[in-house]
């Protein structure tokens, strides 16, 4: 990868020989070929910061182009994103933007994510909130996932907000025993939602979130979808709130 990052920027380097000569590999003679690697290996001893210049310039074009195609992304599945009918919907949901997020109650991120999204919610009360059950990090998590739509489907949005919130600063091994402690907590049936848990209902819902997922390329969690742009990651609450504010100004 290096090599090639290398390569292409010191090609670059050489690439205007004159205003109507284009520099061609493919159909140089072996002497000239070598002539122009010794002049390359001589250029790189002499300048050696034009390395990692190419680097930085590749990597900037590469981020520049996924950051494009996100755009589409979001664009193209702007439906399944912030209405689909089934994910929790939070914060003010009649807010003039949407923050989406894609999450999992196993990630370490997702919980640091956790305090800055709220801190964010509380300061903005015109911000709508929607929570794509995303478990990817084994069966603990697909079990959580499982247990919270449910209590979403038995006892309503607060059964969810209270499960969600509960799991996203919980740090032991999420178990059967466990979820039914924190349901007793809340008041909630535990077998009510024990019954439905393992519903096709249920199944559909994660895996619907998963398809659009993999239409969006997302990998990890946590994942935010804030009004039109993908941001991949966690981030601060700082960096959320100027994010928020460039997209209310356009």
């Amino acid at each position: 990868m290096l090599k090639n990052l290398i390569l292409s920027g010191v090609i670059g380097a050489f690439a205007f020989a004159g205003p109507t000569r284009a520099l061609d590999l493919e159909t140089m003679s072996d002497e000239e070929r070598a002539i122009f690697r010794a002049e390359v290996r001589a250029y790189l001893l002499d300048n050696p910061e034009v390395i990692m210049e190419a680097v930085r310039r590749l990597e900037e074009r590469q981020a520049a182009a996924q950051e494009q195609a996100d755009f589409t992304l979001v664009a193209d599945n702007a439906e399944a994103i912030f209405n689909d009918g089934f994910s929790f919907v939070g914060g003010n949901p009649d807010g003039d933007i949407t923050l989406v997020e894609f999450m999992d109650y196993r990630c370490g991120f997702c919980k640091r994510a956790y305090g800055e999204v709220e801190k964010l919610l509380e300061s903005d009360g015109n911000i709508r909130f929607v929570v794509k059950e995303f478990p990817i990090l084994g069966e603990q998590s697909t079990l959580a996932s499982r247990y919270v739509i449910a209590a979403k489907q038995v006892a309503g949005d607060e059964a969810y907000k209270a499960l969600h919130d509960a799991l996203m600063v919980f740090n032991g091994d999420i178990t059967l025993p466990a979820l039914r402690r924190l349901a007793t907590t809340y008041g909630l049936d535990s077998q009510a939602i024990e019954n439905v848990m393992d519903d096709e209902s249920v199944t559909q819902e994660i895996a619907a979130t998963r398809a659009l997922a993999q239409k969006l390329q997302i990998t990890g969690t946590p994942t935010f979808v804030l009004h039109d742009e993908m941001l991949r990651g966690f981030l601060p609450y700082d960096q959320m709130r100027a994010i928020l504010e460039e997209k209310r100004d356009l």
